[in-house]
């Protein structure tokens, strides 16, 4: 049987074998192939799956809704039009984060800038206050 053993589609993936498992045990991944002596072996599309489950988890996409859109796509093309208005609506999701970050990165920016215009403090050794009390010991 060729396919990946479970440490290598870990690391083409990037998740760890806990999360395989644990896709595999909510139906997330469905019929991951076994050895004989019971070791899962994944596959080209197991792989492909694992791909869109990162970007989906990536981009915040809760679990449940991972789960629907895995169930619609493997009962059939006649849930394109289900799962093509599940993933627009994720994207919705998406933009709205993506414009709420550019705006916290706006004003991250801002108080660096506010910052940088700052004068640069004298360090404590150069103050006049600390060279007199230097000088009189």
């Amino acid at each position: 049987m060729s396919g990946y053993a479970p440490s290598e589609a870990a690391r083409r993936s990037g998740f760890s074998l806990d999360t395989l498992r644990y896709y595999e045990k909510i139906g997330l991944l469905a019929d991951v192939e076994r050895t004989a002596g019971g070791q899962r072996v994944f596959t080209d599309d197991d792989l492909g799956w694992l791909v869109l489950f990162r970007c989906l988890r990536d981009t915040g996409m809760p679990i449940a809704q991972m789960c629907r859109y895995a169930s619609l796509a493997r009962e059939g093309e006649h849930t394109a039009a289900e799962r093509r208005e599940l993933l627009e609506q994720h994207a919705v999701r998406v933009e709205e984060q993506m414009r709420l970050l550019q705006r916290q990165y706006d004003h991250l920016r801002e108080k660096i800038r506010f910052y940088e215009r700052l004068p640069e403090p004298v360090p404590e050794a150069e103050h006049p206050a600390a060279i007199g009390s230097a000088v009189s010991r």
